[in-house]
């Protein structure tokens, strides 16, 4: 006979008592500051609270042994910093209701916090007084404001955080991590705030030093890179409007730490958000990399919540489809449009008319023959073979892409509205050489360039023809799943079978498949549904064709067919082909990179082929 397990004895029945209130703060300092950047945060924050218009931050070992941070707000009177430091005491909410806030700190809860882990010391002046006030908080212990000297506005310096937690000391990283964390605070407040002057100094070295500034500015200091290689973005949907500044698809990195997002300027990480920047990017990057932009969705107060977490960097949207959609097409939209100069294209959509191009050297070698040009589309619902849709767009019998006469002209004498200019030279039989019309030198990867003119055409007619044709399969498959994802599918089953999916119920958790895609074949599909399963039961507002499974396999695929459908490297181009092209390429969506994520062209500009050639530092 088995003997039953033992556990130790019961304890005498536990009773409820009330915590100190030095306790409560500690357990508010634990939840509200995590590390020196969550201190640090809050403090900035509540500087542009104050309406600062310059503010200095100096940091020692990430902020572990000091944070220092001086602004020229409005400041604080002497009653006013005795009640800073009590727990819940807000200048910043006008009622009780938690719905209008405007500003980024609202919880009353970041300095009674920093006081009870740590050395706190806040030096506030206000314009009408003549003299400043200073309080100290020393692990909770406060001491009672005192004359002091000083500017208007205020200083506040946090040193040894933690001491009175050391539990928590313990676990804090090395100082090099604790000032990358600082450093990305400080740049997403700064992005939040171009009207205000920042200086960011670490162990006595100067991070960034950044003056007031305009919007793009500001993006393109924080995003490391020049204004005219930023994307603008300006969309609308009702009272919901996205604006901000996107990278092109050629500058990527291999985190989301180049992703800088603002919700009615404030700062956050929402991973609903980032879902939606990935789904946007998807047909344009290459799969593991995260594009660099800097978004800002402006929301009616009442449609969002953000007292979901001390932190204030999690919110909760009224209507998550909404933005959701807006972010994904708005960026959509910006990318096929492009940019110059980011990886992106100035595109003309006018009817195109004649060009002039430069004199051109007789060819004397020989050229391949053109490609046939199609003039009609297919009708057909599912795409062409990429061999058919790599024949359209080149061809010298074509009127609208035969070259004009080529008379001596002078640079400025391109049309602006082909800003890839004409063509003058084919390197290695692979590079294309063009002439734009600011003068700069454009370079053109022939092969990466035409395989994504012919992916953006089989994906144009897989989108208008609305299906993908199904193949049935000789014997339906069983395809065990959990309940949840089950059910989740089966909610989709129409969708589903727009794509060549069909389902039908067989029990609790099970689904017997019956036709899979044509396009996709029946290769691994067990597998690609249980991911697509798992995509739709954690997100029910996601539509089938749009979960990361489904797409990265049709995309995949298309990737495939254009690749093998497109020109090669190391083809001889005629001129009248590789103008073409050229042209082409401006008219296209997402032309920049490759369905790979590598760029299709390259600008070289007058300055940096000075630079190489020494004329210039």
């Amino acid at each position: 006979m088995t003997e039953a397990p033992s556990f130790p004895h019961p304890p005498s029945r536990p009773t409820i008592r009330r915590l100190s209130g030095h306790v409560i703060d500690l357990i508010a300092a634990g939840e509200v500051i995590e590390r020196p950047a969550a201190a640090l945060k809050e403090l900035v924050e509540n500087a542009i609270d104050a309406g600062a218009t310059r503010i200095v931050v100096a940091l020692r070992a990430g902020g572990t042994d000091r944070i220092d941070v001086t602004d020229n707000g409005c400041g604080m009177s002497r009653v006013e910093l005795e009640l800073a430091v009590e727990r819940h005491c807000t200048s910043k909410l006008l009622d009780d209701h938690l719905v209008q806030i405007r500003t980024l700190g609202f919880r009353g809860e970041a300095l009674p916090s920093i006081g009870a882990s740590a050395r706190l010391s806040i030096t506030s002046r206000t314009p009408e007084s003549d003299t400043a006030w200073c309080i100290r908080v020393d692990g909770g212990v406060i001491t009672p404001p005192q004359p002091a000297s000083g500017p208007v506005g205020t200083r506040i310096v946090v040193t040894d955080l933690f001491f009175a937690t050391p539990a928590r000391r313990k676990f804090l990283k090395s100082a090099r991590v604790e000032s990358g964390h600082a450093e990305s605070v400080m740049r997403r407040l700064a992005l939040s705030a171009p009207h205000c002057a920042m200086r960011v100094l670490l162990d006595d070295k100067v991070l960034f030093d950044l003056p007031e500034q305009s919007p793009i500015s500001r993006a393109a200091s924080i995003l490391d890179t020049t204004p005219d290689t930023l994307i603008p973005l300006d969309e609308q949907r009702g009272a919901v409007r996205l604006s901000g500044f996107a990278c092109g698809p050629a500058r990527t990195r291999a985190t989301g730490s180049g992703q800088f997002i603002l919700v009615n300027n404030r700062p956050v990480t929402d991973p609903m958000l980032r879902t939606a920047i990935r789904v946007a990017y998807r047909p344009v990057i290459e799969r593991g990399r995260f594009p660099v932009m800097a978004l800002h969705l402006k929301v009616p107060l009442e449609r969002l919540d953000v007292n979901v977490h001390p932190a204030k960097t999690e919110l909760r949207f009224a209507d998550e489809a909404e933005i959701r959609s807006l972010v994904i097409g708005g960026l959509g939209r910006a990318l096929g449009h492009g940019s110059k100069g980011g990886g992106g294209i100035h595109a003309s959509f006018a009817p195109r008319p004649s060009i002039v191009y430069p004199p051109r050297p007789p060819e004397p070698r020989e050229t391949v023959t053109s490609l046939p040009l199609q003039t009609t589309q297919p009708t057909a619902s599912a795409p062409q073979t990429p061999q058919a849709a790599s024949r359209q767009g080149f061809a010298e019998t074509d009127p609208a892409f035969a070259p004009a006469a080529r008379a001596p002209q002078q640079p400025e004498a391109l049309d602006p509205a082909f800003p890839l200019g004409a063509s003058i030279a084919q390197v290695f039989d692979t590079y294309i050489l063009a002439l734009a019309p600011d003068g700069d030198l454009i370079l053109v990867d022939q092969h990466a360039a035409h395989e994504r003119l012919t992916h953006e055409r089989l994906r144009e007619q897989y989108a208008s023809g609305g299906t993908l044709r199904a193949q049935a399969l000789l014997l339906p498959e069983v395809v065990d799943l959990p309940r949840r994802e089950a059910e989740a599918l089966m909610a989709r089953a129409e969708d589903l079978a727009k794509l060549g999916i069909d389902l039908e119920s067989f029990g609790p958790g099970s689904v017997l498949l019956r036709s899979v895609p044509a396009l996709l074949g029946a290769k691994d599909i067990q597998g690609l549904l249980k991911d697509v399963a798992d995509e739709l039961a954690s997100d029910p507002d996601l539509d089938a064709a749009n979960t990361g499974s489904f797409a990265h396999h049709l995309d995949a695929i298309l990737a495939r067919m254009a690749c093998h459908g497109s020109i090669r490297a190391g083809r001889r181009l005629k001129p009248e082909e590789m103008d073409a092209l050229l042209r082409e390429m401006e008219r296209t969506p997402r032309a920049n990179t490759c369905s790979h994520g590598r760029p299709t062209w390259l600008r070289l500009t007058r300055r940096e082929l000075e630079r190489l050639f020494g004329r210039v530092k």
